[in-house]
């Protein structure tokens, strides 16, 4: 202070002035040295030694000395050499007063001290007696300059430790295009090196590989700046980095790095337990050294281009090109089935017009114009709703019996058979079926004197459903032994449409509201991946990971293209049949108003829209894959399950199918104990004891209410009425079940539910959410192939579309999971045991066999929808009271 203040006071310094000053502040300053760091009563010795490259320097460090070691070596524009230090303590228990080494050049310094001691998890300390480190390599601009460094070597250890320098040059520093090269790395003695992009390449893909799956290693990709970040501890302050056991890969664009180079470092961990590996004992003592072992580790790199944009543009069109296929496809299929209908249609009533003439006595062949196709149609509408009289009274008006005539044509499933209602029995038949349940068929106007054509929002369901002696009707006729489609197709057409038009306004707005937070969630996760650089976020496979902007992985995101192509193909072809449906009502076809399966459409909505969120929802899940968004990859499959067996359901059960209300409900409970599986299912014996028994229970509750069709009460005494049925039906009389087409079915679905809750209990596997889905798929599988089983026992035929589609679909859904089972990552292990499983591309160097996997399993739904909308085409020209129930 007295010094600054005599300086302070002078007016206007001179050169003279501060030469004086100077020498007094070094004098101040070496009076400091002295009394405060010991040095008093000794001089500590600098000896500064010229040194080269290549020779090991045996020397003894004590606390009165300071070695300093001066190099220099010639730095070339045009090629990039590498310098490394290597340094051995070989004095023991130098612990408490390490050697402190300080390398000096232009423009970085670098320190560490020997023996290094890095931590671990809870603060372990590992010793490593051996380092070895790179120097950063300051870039120059002259052609050629000589550059100078220093090696400092100091401690605070009064006895002396020995110790061995080396200085030596890294002859393949710079990693050339396809060329592996091999070295050895260890936690003390990490590597890097550098990569300059040839010129026309934008894009590269680092591998490293490795034959040893432990010790556990760090790659990282860092730009070309002093210092570089080449230990355990710091490796991942800046750059790209993922840890690896075997195999590690990392995608590096030219635009993020100005330099157009960059370094490739290598990082040996002090654990294994970042790569799945064993974490060693906890120290008894905490500030107790443990020894490391052996953990080096041999390794190879080799820098390859990346694909060019002229395969980014032929993957999208060969993705496009697929998809648009099956458009092409499907309108050529719909011109031939309309010109094939309009021929069938034109045979038909040239058949059944010569039968109704040879019928009534005309005898004579006449040529049917089209004219006379419309007359004979009208003269049909008429005799079929006779205004005043049954046809059986108008066959003696004719001179004939009132009998039904045989035609040549009257077989199942032919035109005939709809003609078969100008019989008295037929008549006689429906109008006895009409007097068992009061509403059947019965248009609007004589039930509530509304207009057909009002609105579908004054029509309630609840308006034909709550009367005491129409659910005593419903008692009757749904638990008789043998029912008809007939049966269940009661209550009117447009309170049904209307019911199941909700599924599908449900679920859009379930997938707006699904999808948009989503959507933000995971554009943040990539932001924070792209600002980090930790590649060990995202479960991406590496080897194929091909970036566009700032996504990682875009092949993964376009494959899913197929999901929303082809939901909204099926939502168009369902649209023409509805349209069809729609006037063939208007028209007041005899087909469309008592033939055939009861045409909903609202499901079948329900099943586009959810095949397109599928695919949405999955393409958000593959921008970073991981164990925490996984439910957005499978929520929708959960969804397109459910629905795909409640449409099996409605079908020969459309009054009593459940609401969209209740099935969104289920389905929001499955998705609800997926998150809970991923989150606290993993190894949790309790977890899975609630789980396995709630699934039981859930199995029992919905074989019970489909076995007795929903005519059965859950209150207080259940047990008592369960008991009486025992005693009745198994101890008095040994009696079988009434319904035995569906008990087999409730058996079979109750044995594979019990063997799948058993197998979760006794295996408890890490990925619940897709065992989960395993459930839901075999459950699906097991009632498709009962109704497929059932519907050709009760003497039905599968269509030929319908057995193509079936054909097809099944080889398809063979193909897409054997490409599923490849598991290029998995979620369920460390970032660096699921890179264990990456591969290369397969297809046009763009896409891998996940990519096939989403190919192929959207063509497969896709396929699969159809076969549930044609598969019951066969029956459209069956009346309802002949279409068995199963």
């Amino acid at each position: 202070m007295f010094l600054r203040s005599c300086w302070k006071s002078r007016h206007k310094p001179d050169s003279g002035s501060v030469l004086v000053w100077l020498q007094l502040r070094y004098v101040a300053l070496l009076w400091l040295c002295v009394t405060h760091l010991g040095c008093a009563g000794a001089e500590k010795t600098v000896v500064q030694k010229d040194a080269e490259f290549d020779i090991t320097y045996n020397d003894t460090a004590r606390s009165d000395n300071q070695t300093i070691y001066a190099f220099n070596h010639t730095v070339s524009r045009n090629r990039t050499e590498g310098v490394r230090v290597t340094v051995d303590v070989l004095s023991e228990g130098t612990e408490s007063s390490p050697i402190l080494f300080v390398v000096r050049q232009k423009q970085a310094v670098l320190s560490f001290q020997v023996p290094l001691i890095l931590r671990g998890l809870y603060q372990r300390k590992y010793p490593y007696a051996h380092v070895g480190r790179t120097l950063c390599q300051p870039p120059t601009r002259a052609l050629a300059e000589t550059q100078y460094f220093f090696v400092d070597v100091s401690t605070l250890s009064s006895l002396g430790t020995h110790y061995q320098l080396r200085i030596s040059r890294v002859e393949s520093f710079t990693l050339h295009t396809d060329k592996k090269f091999s070295f050895t790395a260890s936690p003390s003695q990490p590597q890097y090196f550098k990569y300059v992009f040839p010129d026309g390449v934008d894009t590269v893909i680092v591998k490293v590989n490795s034959e040893m799956t432990f010790p556990c290693s760090v790659m990282s990709i860092q730009d070309i700046q002093c210092p570089v970040y080449d230990l355990d501890n710091n490796v991942a302050f800046i750059g790209m980095y993922q840890t690896m056991t075997k195999k590690g890969a990392i995608t590096v664009q030219r635009k993020d790095f100005p330099s157009n180079s960059f370094y490739v470092v290598v990082v040996v961990k002090t654990e294994d337990e970042a790569c799945g590996g064993p974490l060693r004992f906890y120290p008894l003592r905490p500030d107790e050294l443990i020894d490391a072992g052996n953990r080096s580790k041999t390794l190879d790199v080799v820098v390859s281009p990346a694909i060019k944009s002229e395969v980014y543009v032929m993957g999208m069109l060969f993705c496009l090109g697929i998809f648009l296929s099956f458009y092409l496809l499907t309108f050529l299929v719909a011109c031939v089935e309309n010109k094939r209908s309009v021929h069938h249609i034109s045979v038909v009533y040239s058949k059944y017009c010569r039968y109704i003439m040879s019928y009534v006595g005309v005898g004579t062949q006449l040529s049917l114009s089209g004219s006379f196709l419309v007359r004979m149609h009208r003269r049909r509408e008429g005799l079929l709703h006779p205004v005043d009289m049954s046809p059986a009274e108008t066959a003696p008006l004719l001179g004939k019996p009132a009998v039904t005539p045989v035609s040549p044509y009257d077989q199942y499933g032919s035109f005939a058979d709809n003609a078969s209602t100008l019989s008295s029995e037929a008549i006689t038949d429906s109008i006895a079926s009409d007097a068992n349940y009061g509403y059947m068929e019965r248009s609007l106007e004589s039930v509530t004197g509304r207009s057909r054509h009002e609105s579908l929002s004054s029509v309630e369901e609840d308006d034909y459903d709550t009367l005491a002696d129409i659910d005593s009707d419903k008692n009757i006729v749904r638990t008789k032994k043998y029912l008809c489609v007939s049966d269940l197709a009661r209550k009117d057409k447009r309170v049904l449409s209307k019911k199941y038009q909700i599924y599908f306004w449900n679920i859009a707005t379930i997938g707006v509201f699904y999808a948009l937070p989503v959507i933000q969630l995971v554009i943040t996760y990539q932001t924070v991946v792209n600002v980090t650089g930790n590649q060990d976020i995202c479960y991406y496979n590496f080897l194929c990971a091909h970036p566009l902007g700032n996504l990682s992985a875009f092949n993964n995101i376009l494959s899913n293209l197929g999901y929303v192509m082809l939901g909204l193909l099926f939502l168009l072809i369902v649209l023409q049949r509805d349209i069809i449906h729609s006037k063939a009502l208007e028209r007041n076809e005899l087909n469309a108003l008592e033939c055939g399966i009861p045409k909903h459409f609202g499901l079948f909505y329900a099943m586009g829209t959810a095949l397109m969120m599928e695919g949405l929802l999955s393409a958000c899940y593959h921008v970073c894959p991981n164990y925490t968004n996984f439910q957005f990859d499978t929520s929708f499959m959960y969804m397109i399950a459910g629905l795909c067996v409640l449409k099996l359901y409605q079908k020969r059960h459309p009054d009593i199918n459940a609401s969209a209300y209740t099935a969104y409900a289920c389905l929001a409970a499955v998705i609800f104990f997926s998150v809970l599986g991923v989150v606290f299912g993993k190894g949790n014996m309790v977890f899975w004891i609630v789980f396995s028994v709630i699934h039981i229970l859930a199995t029992l509750l919905l074989s019970t209410q489909l076995y007795y069709m929903g005519r059965w009460r859950l209150d207080s005494g259940i047990l008592r009425r369960m008991v009486y049925v025992i005693y009745t039906d198994c101890i008095r009389q040994c009696s079988g079940p009434m319904y035995i087409d569906r008990m087999v079915l409730l058996v079979m679905g109750n044995i594979v539910n019990w063997s799948l809750a058993a197998y979760g209990l006794l295996e408890r596997p890490n990925d619940f959410a897709s065992y989960l889905l395993a459930i839901a798929i075999c459950n699906l599988l097991l009632y498709f192939a009962f109704y497929i089983i059932m519907k050709l026992r009760s003497g039905e035929r599968i269509g030929c579309m319908s057995l193509v589609c079936i054909l097809f679909t099944a080889v398809v859904w063979g193909f897409a999971l054997f490409f599923f089972f490849q598991g290029l990552s998995t979620w369920q292990k460390t970032p660096a045991e699921s890179r264990e499983h990456n591969r290369d591309c397969i297809v046009l160097s763009f896409f891998d066999d996940h990519d096939i996997w989403h190919f192929l399993s959207s063509i497969a739904m896709f396929g699969s929808f159809l076969v549930l909308l044609t598969m019951d085409d066969d029956l459209d020209d069956v009346q309802r009271d002949k279409i068995f129930v199963f």
